[in-house]
């Protein structure tokens, strides 16, 4: 008989079973998860994890188009395309770029500003590469060479950048790219710009952007764990953007840069014919270049502080009183009103005065011309002439004539940022200053002064509107686009002056205007070689008290006289038209007519038997070594007179101050 089993062994049987049990359904729950995780990693989620597996192996790069060249009509380069050593950083492959960049800032000389940019940009990138540095220099590709290991998602790509060959020769033309900003980063189409850090900012550059920018392609590569790439999986090129061929001439526009010799001014030159834009001159200029890697803070406030004001379009922007050379324009307007014709006269004592008013507005000329017809008027630019026109035709009609030639309003060229002018009106007054129209304001506006403003574009137009007939274009840079890209079709209105004069009245102000140059105030550029019609124009800067007289000598440089020249030539087969401004240039004939001259001697008599070419490239490098020399050169000199000037100022502040002697307590021996 067995022993009876006691109830403490029982209870620890029962202990144990349960252990066994709960031992087995926790190792069958572990297992159970397993596999269920194991079910879920190889069969639920095995599409996701196989295309994370190769994207860490495999990279989607996108591959920038070349962006489209830029020719003059002859076929010279204006705006090149070259290759340079750009840094480049991945940001799905960099755990603080922040940091990362602080330590690459003294390889890549990075400023505060420079990484601020950078973070914005790759807080936008979507893990697209961003740009750190373009132009990495063979200092900087050593260094960064030497500590790349530390650097994992950071790498040295060859991209192409634009180049500008000559400098500041076409700046205000041509303009510039340069690194997309916040503001415009919102805007672009990201797909149409990805892998490109460059885009037009001002010129053609930006007015052609779209042409210019081609398509961009892609790149599937196989990397390794530090980001290298391996080898290329697949590829879809891009597309370049077009390249685009100007009406501009590299002769004519050297020719008009070197008569302005340094001086402010603008000179712009049209095709009477077609509108082709020929010479767009602004100066002083700039170089575009540094613009394109990223313009220094102190150079660009160099550029930006300059009393000069390198950065202003002149020719499109800058807004002037075209004084005498709208005689032309507003005599043509007196026939269309019935108001005089060729053969009528008015008395020109030297001053005209309105009805009831003793203020004498006067004529340049001191005692006046005499007897004056419309085409004397024009020869010797008869102020009083065009008082007494004015005073008769009236503001209202002065001003509807004359936006019919396009003053007050903007040409249509193919430029960003051009600049209307004012053909003044009373309501335009009223709207501006919330004051009526005066009579003597007429008179002023009547000669070019007062109100009235345009910029040499303007001038230039009309004038080849002149030498056309009537027959208004519009003036354009674009002459053809070679590339994948459609251009639609450019709306460039033409049409006739409306005019209710005859297509004589147009040829006797042509003829008006040649006898300026034969007989007249521009006489010093006759040439039997060719006919020339021309017109000077002297803006007044400064205005002069009742009674006083102009005395240049007297005067600041930079309150001197607006020198102004504009014509056509040849007169019977009008092939280029040409508006001079010379700012502070004094008179217009002696200043801005030989400049006027230079351009119609080379553009008929020279420009296919001895045209002005661009230099070779190594003429270039040699220019530009010597310009980057006597730049050095004048800074040394400015950092060294600054040096000095602040010596000076320390030794003044720490002299000991003289103090008169005490005086004696008593009388010295003698």
């Amino acid at each position: 008989m067995k022993p009876p089993i006691s109830s403490d062994i029982r209870q620890e049987n029962r202990s144990f079973l349960n252990r066994i049990f709960f031992a087995a359904l926790f190792i069958f729950l572990g297992l159970s998860v397993l596999i269920v995780r194991y079910w879920y990693l190889q069969v639920y989620s095995h599409d996701k994890y196989i295309t994370q597996a190769e994207n860490n192996r495999v990279k989607l790069i996108s591959d920038p188009p070349s962006r489209g060249y830029i020719y003059d009509r002859n076929g010279y380069v204006l705006a090149d395309n070259k290759p340079v050593f750009t840094a480049m950083l991945s940001p799905d492959e960099v755990q603080d770029p922040k940091r990362t960049l602080q330590l690459l800032a003294p390889i890549f000389n990075l400023t505060n500003e420079d990484i601020v940019d950078i973070l914005a940009r790759i807080e936008q990138s979507k893990n697209d590469p961003v740009t750190i540095k373009i132009g990495i220099n063979d200092q900087q590709m050593a260094q960064f060479s030497e500590r790349k290991p530390f650097f994992k998602g950071v790498s040295i790509q060859s991209k192409l950048t634009r180049s500008y060959p000559y400098d500041e020769l076409f700046a205000h033309v041509i303009g510039y790219v340069g690194r997309i900003n916040d503001k415009e980063s919102k805007k672009i189409d990201k797909e149409r710009y990805a892998g490109t850090d460059l885009i037009g900012k001002i010129g053609i550059e930006k007015y052609y952007e779209d042409l210019l920018l081609g398509k961009a392609g892609h790149q599937a590569v196989e990397t390794n764990v530090h980001g290298d790439i391996l080898r290329k999986l697949d590829n879809t090129p891009p597309i370049p953007g077009n390249d685009i061929y100007l009406s501009l001439d590299y002769g004519l526009q050297k020719i008009a840069q070197d008569q302005l010799n340094g001086r402010r001014g603008a000179i712009v030159a049209i095709d009477p014919k077609n509108g082709d834009v020929l010479a767009f001159v602004s100066n002083p200029s700039f170089d575009p270049n540094p613009f394109v890697s990223g313009i220094s803070f102190k150079e660009y406030a160099a550029l930006r502080d300059d009393l000069d004001q390198p950065l202003y379009n002149r020719a499109l922007q800058g807004m002037y009183p075209p004084a005498s050379t709208v005689k032309p324009f507003e005599g043509l307007g007196a026939i269309h009103y019935g108001l005089m014709g060729w053969n009528d006269t008015i008395y020109d004592p030297g001053y005209f005065t309105l009805p009831g008013d003793s203020h004498r507005f006067r004529d340049w000329k001191k005692g006046g011309h005499g007897t004056v017809n419309l085409t004397k008027s024009i020869m010797m630019s008869v102020d009083t002439y065009y008082y007494k026109l004015s005073y008769q035709m009236g503001i209202q009609r002065l001003h509807d004539w004359m936006v019919r030639f396009g003053f007050g309003s903007q040409t249509g060229i193919d430029l960003p940022g051009e600049k209307s002018g004012v053909m003044p009106s009373p309501k335009w007054k009223m709207d501006t200053y919330k004051k009526a129209w005066l009579p003597g304001e007429t008179i002023s506006v009547s000669i070019g002064q007062g109100y009235f403003l345009a910029t040499p574009l303007q001038v230039a137009n009309a004038t080849a509107t002149t030498a056309n007939s009537g027959n208004k274009l519009t003036p354009h840079m674009l002459k053809r686009s070679e590339g994948a890209a459609v251009i639609h079709p450019i709306d460039r209105p033409t049409g006739q002056i409306k005019f209710n004069g005859t297509k004589d009245d147009w040829l006797k102000m042509q003829s008006a205007m040649e006898e300026t140059v034969k007989r007249g105030t521009a006489k010093g550029i006759y040439t039997p070689r060719y006919r020339i019609a021309g017109k000077t124009g002297t803006a007044q800067v400064k205005s002069i008290a009742q009674g006083k007289r102009y005395n240049k000598s007297a005067l600041d440089k930079r309150h001197w006289d607006h020198a102004w020249f504009t014509g056509f030539a040849p007169v019977d087969d009008p092939q280029i038209a040409v508006a001079v401004l010379v700012e502070n240039g004094g008179g217009g004939s002696h200043t801005a007519a030989p400049i006027g001259r230079a351009l119609f001697d080379y553009w008929i008599l020279h420009r296919k038997s001895d045209p002005i070419v661009p230099p070779t490239a190594e003429e270039l490098e040699l220019i530009k070594i010597q310009k980057a020399q006597a730049k050095a050169q004048l800074d040394a000199e400015r950092d060294a007179k600054v040096a000095a000037e602040k010596a000076a100022s320390q030794a003044t502040e720490t002299l000991p101050v003289n103090k008169p002697a005490a005086k004696p307590t008593e009388k010295p021996a003698t």
